[in-house]
C-alpha cells in the first residue's frame, strides 16, 4: 500500500511540474517534454516500477535477480527520477523566463519562414545530401549479410527473425558511421525538410525529391525487423504535418492511429517473432504489452543489483569513447555487460545485443547513486535548455526538422543510455550540418552582396 500511495503522489506532482515546463501535456498537441513524459516515464518505466515494487510483475528479467531489495531500492531510484526531472524542467523554465503554456502555442500558431527558398545553391547542396543518404542506403543493404525484411518476406533461410536483425546489426560489412549518420539518421531528417518545402513551395522538384527519401527511410527503419524504428519515424512525419499547419489532431484521429499502430504491432510479433498464443497479447506482462511497460525498465533493476552485488562498478569506462580513449581506455556499455551475465545463453547463441533502459541505469553502473542524482540534474537541464532554444529560434524548415528530430530522439535515448547526453556524435554531426549549411549561404550571398555593391561604386 505504501508503494501505491508514493507512486500516486509523485505521479501527480510530475504532471503538474510537466504541465508547467512544457506548455502542454495533451496528446492532441505534443511536444518534446510530454512525450517524454508519457513514453520515456510513465508508459516504458513507472507502471512497470510499481508492478516490480510489489512484487505481481512475474517477469522473465526480474526472475533473474539475486536480491530481492532491488525491488524496493529500484522504486524509489526511479521514483526520484519521476519527480526531480521535471521540477528540474520548471527550474529551468523559471530561471530563463520561459512561460511554457504561452510560447509553446506561440510557436505552433507561427509561420514558416523560407531562407534561401530561390536559391538553386540551397537546393543543389540539399539534393546532394540527398543522393548521399540514399546512396548510403544502397550500400547498407549491400552490406548487410542477410537483409532480415527480405528474408521474412520471401520465406527463405534458416536463422529465425532475432537472429537475422542480430546478424544485419552486428555482421554488417561495411563502415558503421556510414550506416549510422547518412542512411539511418540523415535521411529521415532530410525527408523531413523536403517535406516542409515541398508543402511551402509546392515546387515539383521538392515533391519529388520528398518522395525519394520518404521510400528510402520507410526502408532504412524496418529493413531489420526492429519494430520501434518505423513508428518512430511515422510519428516524426505526423509531429512535422501537425507543426506546419497540415494537419490538427483530434482524439478520433489519435484513436484511429493507436489502434492502426496495435494492429501493426502485434502482426510484427506474430511474423517477426512467431508469437501466437493468445494469452501472450492480453498479458500484462508478455507480448506487446510486457514489452511497453516492464521490458524497458526491468534493466534498470537488474543494474542496481548487478552492478552492487557481483559486477565490479565502471567508474567511468562506460563514458563516450571520444573522452576515455585518450587515457587509453576501451569502452565497456553497461546494457551490454548486463545482457552478457544475465542472459549468456542468447547472447552466444546471436540473438540478443544489449539491455538499454532507463538512462539512470548507466549513470549508476558508472558513478554510483550520486551518478542517479547529478545525471538526472544534468540530463534534465539539458532537455529544456535545448526545448527552450527550439522554440525561441526561428521556424524555418531546418530549425524546424531539428526540433521535431529531437522531440522523438530525446524521449529514445532515455530509455536507452546516459553516456550518449554527454557526447552524441551523431547528434553532433547532424546539427553541425545542418547549421553549417545556413551559414555557408549565408556568408555566400552577404558576400556577394558587398562585392555587388563595390562593383557599383
Amino acid at each position: 500500500m505504501l508503494f501505491l500511495i508514493v507512486w500516486i503522489i509523485v505521479l501527480i506532482a510530475s504532471i503538474y511540474f510537466f504541465q508547467k515546463a512544457s506548455g502542454s501535456l495533451s496528446l492532441l498537441k505534443p511536444n518534446l517534454n510530454s512525450i517524454i513524459f508519457y513514453y520515456s516515464f510513465f508508459i516504458s518505466s513507472y507502471i512497470g516500477t510499481l508492478l516490480i515494487a510489489t512484487g505481481v510483475d512475474d517477469y522473465y528479467m526480474i526472475n533473474r535477480m539475486t536480491h530481492e531489495k532491488y525491488r524496493w531500492i529500484g522504486f524509489y531510484a526511479v521514483t526520484f527520477v519521476m519527480l526531480v526531472f521535471p521540477l528540474i524542467l520548471f527550474t529551468v523554465s523559471r530561471l530563463t523566463g520561459f512561460n511554457g503554456e504561452k510560447e509553446f502555442n506561440a510557436y505552433l500558431k507561427k509561420e514558416i519562414s523560407l531562407p534561401f527558398k530561390e536559391k538553386n545553391e540551397f537546393f543543389l547542396i540539399f539534393s546532394g545530401l540527398s543522393v548521399l543518404s540514399l546512396t548510403a542506403i544502397a550500400y547498407t543493404m549491400l552490406k548487410t549479410p542477410q537483409i532480415p525484411i527480405l528474408e521474412v518476406l520471401l520465406g527463405r533461410g534458416e536463422l529465425s527473425p532475432g537472429e537475422l536483425r542480430n546478424l544485419a546489426q552486428r555482421g554488417f560489412g561495411g563502415n558503421v558511421l556510414i550506416r549510422n549518420i547518412f542512411a539511418i539518421a540523415l535521411t529521415p531528417l532530410l525527408s523531413l525538410v523536403a517535406y516542409v518545402y515541398s508543402v511551402k513551395t509546392n515546387q515539383r522538384r521538392w515533391k519529388v525529391l520528398f518522395l525519394a527519401l520518404f521510400a528510402g527511410s520507410i526502408l532504412i527503419n524496418s529493413y531489420d525487423l526492429a519494430k520501434s524504428p518505423i513508428f518512430f519515424y511515422l510519428i516524426m512525419f505526423l509531429l512535422v504535418r501537425l507543426y506546419v499547419g497540415k494537419m490538427v489532431f483530434t482524439p478520433r484521429k489519435i484513436m484511429i492511429w493507436g489502434v492502426t499502430g496495435t494492429v501493426a504491432l502485434v502482426g510484427m510479433y506474430i511474423v517477426i517473432q512467431g508469437v501466437t498464443d493468445v494469452n501472450s497479447f492480453v498479458s500484462y506482462n508478455t507480448g506487446p504489452i510486457g514489452r511497453l511497460i516492464l521490458a524497458q525498465i526491468a534493466p534498470t533493476f537488474l543494474h542496481l543489483n548487478l552492478f552492487s552485488e557481483s559486477l565490479p562498478m565502471l567508474n567511468g569506462q562506460g563514458l563516450p569513447s571520444i573522452f576515455i580513449n585518450l587515457f587509453d581506455i576501451e569502452q565497456v556499455r553497461s546494457a551490454r555487460l548486463v545482457m552478457m551475465t544475465v542472459f549468456p545463453e542468447k547472447v552466444a547463441d546471436g540473438t540478443a545485443g544489449v539491455l538499454n533502459t532507463l538512462f539512470i541505469a548507466e549513470a549508476f553502473a558508472n558513478f554510483g547513486y550520486i551518478g542517479i542524482v547529478l545525471g538526472t540534474v544534468y540530463v534534465a537541464v539539458l532537455v529544456q535548455l535545448l526545448y527552450i532554444t527550439f522554440i525561441r529560434l526561428p521556424k524555418n524548415p531546418i530549425f524546424l526538422c531539428l526540433f521535431i528530430y529531437f522531440t522523438v530522439n530525446i524521449p529514445r535515448t532515455l530509455v536507452g543510455g546516459f553516456t550518449d547526453f554527454l557526447f552524441n556524435p551523431i547528434w553532433t554531426l547532424i546539427v553541425g550540418l545542418f547549421v553549417g549549411i545556413l551559414l555557408f549561404i549565408r556568408l555566400r550571398i552577404d558576400v556577394t552582396s558587398i562585392w555587388l555593391r563595390k562593383q557599383r561604386s
